[in-house]
């Protein structure tokens, strides 16, 4: 036994000896894991969203109308590079108007009224996207449904018509999360003159030009 208990003494020495010379092992290196590093937005594709906002005629004149509008809007964008492309097309109702009234000696007290209830554009876009962010200038086709009226004596005559003209502006739109979006963006619209009342009034009444600033606000959702 003594024997047996020497020997597995100088084998366990021997071997702790031997463990002793044997090279450590290489450290392994330690690797930060990479930041997570979000996509950036695309801006292409189809849009539909909401919009609304204020337009004020660009007139000093007692007749100047102004109000508010909402309605709809639809688009389409391309996005090349960092550059972004688009058609966009939209309608509101609207209640941008005013009246005057004012007294004759023989008919007493004539009111005059002018409204546009409706407008509606259909624009390209050209902007410059910054990840989330898109800077935009935009022009095209401006139309506006427009109301005439005037009442005296307890009768009252209207006429209605549709003016063309083009519009211009810019905007700013955020992609605040995937697939949403919210804009701010002002438009200047130009009517030419129309002439109302041509079917009772020999000549006519004609309306001049009809300048309109607005400002509006939106909400899009990109599919």
């Amino acid at each position: 036994m003594k024997r047996v208990a020497l020997g597995l003494l100088l084998a366990s020495v021997a071997g702790s000896a031997y463990a002793a010379d044997l090279p450590a092992p290489p450290a392994v290196p330690y690797t930060k894991a990479p930041a997570i590093v979000s996509p950036a937005t695309n801006w292409s594709g189809f849009y539909i969203g909401a919009m609304g906002g204020y337009g004020s005629e660009n007139s000093g004149d007692q007749f100047a109308i102004k109000g508010g509008f909402g309605g709809g809007t639809v688009g389409y964008n391309w996005q090349f590079g960092q550059f972004v492309v688009g058609l966009e097309g939209d309608g509101a109702f609207a209640d941008i108007n005013n009246s005057v009234t004012q007294v004759f000696p023989v008919v007493g007290a004539v009111t005059a009224s002018a409204k546009v209830d409706a407008l509606a554009t259909i624009r390209g876009r050209f902007g410059v996207a910054f990840d989330q962010v898109l800077l935009y200038g935009t022009a095209g086709l401006a139309l506006a449904d427009t109301k005439l009226s005037a009442s005296a004596l307890g009768l009252t005559v209207s006429d209605s018509q549709t003016l063309t003209g083009w519009t211009a502006g810019a905007g700013i739109e955020w992609m605040f999360l995937p697939h949403w979006s919210v804009k701010g963006e002002y438009l200047y619209r130009s009517f030419g003159s129309q002439t109302f009342f041509a079917s009772t009034v020999p000549g006519g009444i004609s309306t001049g030009t009809l300048n309109i600033n607005s400002g509006q606000v939106g909400i899009n959702y990109h599919f």
